[in-house]
C-alpha cells in the first residue's frame, strides 16, 4: 500500500485509476476488475491503481464526513483479490499540501444549476472536481473508472477533464446491483432494519419510468412508486439529457436518464437508468 505518492512512483503515468473513498463493495470490486482489464489490454506497465482517500472537501455536512465507514485494511484485501497493482492511501496533507479548503475550483456546467446533487449538497462538485484533479495530477493516469450509480459524478466528471485538458480517459461502468435489485452503496448498511422495501422502491420507480411515454409521465410515475413505497423524502425524481443533465428534447437520438434521490431512514441513497420510454 502506498502512503505517499513517492511510494506510487514506478506506476505514475503509465497505469488505470480507480479513484475511490473506500468502504469497498462488490460495486467497487467490479470499477477494480475493469481496471485491471482495461490496463492488460493496453499493456501498462503500471496496472490498475485504486486510490482510497475520503475527501472532506466534498463532504457539505462534517458529520457526515465523520461517518463515512474507514476499512482500509478490508479494503486492501479486495483490491488484491480483483487484481490491482497498488492502493494509493494518502493522507490529506498529501493531497492538500496548501490545505483542503485554499485547493478549491469551480465545478464544470454539468455540477451547476441542475437541481440534482448540486442543489442538495451544495459544494459537493467543487470538491469532487477538486480532488479528482489532484489525483490525476500525482498519478497520471492513462485511464480512470467510474460507476455510473454516481451519474452526475460521471458527466461533471468528462466535462471536468474536456473543460481542463486533463488528458484522462473517462470510462463510466454499470452499476452493480444486489440480488434485489438494489444499487450496491457503501451506505445501504445504515438502511434502517425493517426499512429494506422502502429502499427497493427506488429502482422499481426507475423500472416504471420506463413503461412511460414521456418524461412527464415517467417522473410521475417514479414519484408515486416511491411515495407508495414508504421512503421518506424524496429530493428529485427526474427524466434528463444524459449528457447535459438538462432538460431532454424531443430528438429521439438523444440518450436520457432517469434519476432519483431519496431517503430511507437516515440514509440518502440514489440511483439512476437509462430512460428509454415504452413505444406507443
Amino acid at each position: 500500500m502506498a502512503r505517499s505518492i513517492d511510494d506510487l512512483r514506478p506506476l505514475v503515468g503509465r497505469c488505470v485509476l480507480v479513484p475511490t473513498m473506500g468502504a469497498l463493495h462488490d460495486g467497487h470490486v467490479a470499477l477494480v476488475r475493469r481496471g485491471v482489464e482495461l490496463a492488460d489490454r493496453r499493456g501498462l506497465p503500471g496496472g490498475c491503481v485504486v486510490s482510497v482517500f475520503v475527501n472532506p472537501t466534498q463532504f457539505d455536512d462534517p458529520s457526515d464526513l465523520d461517518r463515512y465507514p474507514r476499512t482500509l485494511e478490508a479494503d486492501q484485501a479486495a483490491c488484491a483479490t480483483a487484481g490491482a497493482a497498488a492502493v494509493f492511501a494518502p493522507g490529506v496533507d498529501e493531497v492538500y499540501p496548501d490545505g483542503a479548503e485554499s485547493a478549491l475550483i469551480d465545478p464544470p456546467p454539468p455540477g451547476v444549476g441542475k437541481g440534482l446533487e448540486d442543489e442538495h449538497r451544495p459544494g459537493h462538485f467543487a470538491g469532487v472536481c477538486t480532488v479528482l484533479s489532484r489525483l490525476f495530477e500525482l498519478i497520471r493516469p492513462i485511464a480512470a473508472v467510474f460507476g455510473e450509480k454516481d451519474w452526475q459524478q460521471l458527466v461533471v466528471t468528462r466535462a471536468l477533464v474536456d473543460r481542463d485538458g486533463l488528458g484522462v480517459e473517462i470510462i463510466g461502468e454499470p452499476t452493480v446491483r444486489e440480488a434485489d435489485g438494489l444499487a450496491m452503496s457503501s451506505r445501504n448498511r445504515f438502511i434502517p432494519d425493517g426499512r429494506r422495501e422502502a429502499a427497493l422502491s427506488i429502482s422499481r420507480a426507475l423500472r416504471a419510468a420506463g413503461a412511460e411515454q414521456d418524461p412527464p409521465s415517467a417522473e410521475r410515475a417514479m414519484r408515486d412508486v416511491l411515495i407508495g413505497g414508504g421512503v421518506d423524502s424524496i429530493d428529485y425524481a427526474v427524466v434528463r439529457d444524459a449528457r447535459t443533465l438538462g432538460p431532454v428534447t424531443p430528438d429521439p437520438l438523444v440518450e436520457r436518464r432517469a434519476l432519483i434521490t431519496a431517503r430511507v431512514g437516515p440514509v440518502r441513497l440514489l440511483d439512476n437508468a437509462a430512460w428509454i420510454p415504452t413505444p406507443a
